[in-house]
């Protein structure tokens, strides 16, 4: 079984640095009166997490597939609960990319790769979230 370890320390205010296998990660509460704003939230950091792993997994598939794109982006947008403890409750996924029409096929097939077998943040939203993905292709 593969485990994962994160170290977190405080530094002030509402602030925490993560360390990640040497990857420093700052985390703040920009909405609390006494932060710094040092750092993205706890949980728009799940949205990057989700947005990367998913993009990860289309972008191996897409390159196994030989397909040629550019300008590819991801936007995750998500909707909180309104009672604490507050959580994602609707997660849109929106993939934007540029590619050939006729690999517009192989993008959908990439996305449900992803959000269907490979990308485990996904996998782990779906346990308390409605999802839904998009793609617009520029």
């Amino acid at each position: 079984m593969t485990t994962h370890t994160v170290n977190t320390v405080f530094n002030q205010h509402m602030s925490f640095t993560a360390d990640i296998d040497g990857h420093k990660v700052n985390m703040d509460d920009p909405t609390d009166e006494i932060s710094d704003n040092s750092g993205p939230s706890p949980k728009r950091l799940m949205l990057a997490s989700l947005a990367g792993c998913t993009g990860i997994d289309i972008v191996s598939i897409l390159n196994k597939m030989k397909v040629q794109f550019s300008d590819f982006s991801i936007n995750v947008h998500a909707a909180l609960t309104n009672e604490h403890p507050k959580y994602y409750n609707l997660v849109k996924i929106t993939y934007k990319i540029k590619l050939a029409e006729e690999d517009k096929p192989k993008m959908i097939k990439a996305v449900n790769l992803s959000t269907e077998k490979y990308c485990g943040v996904f996998a782990m939203f779906k346990a308390f979230a409605k999802m839904d993905t998009e793609i617009d292709y520029l």
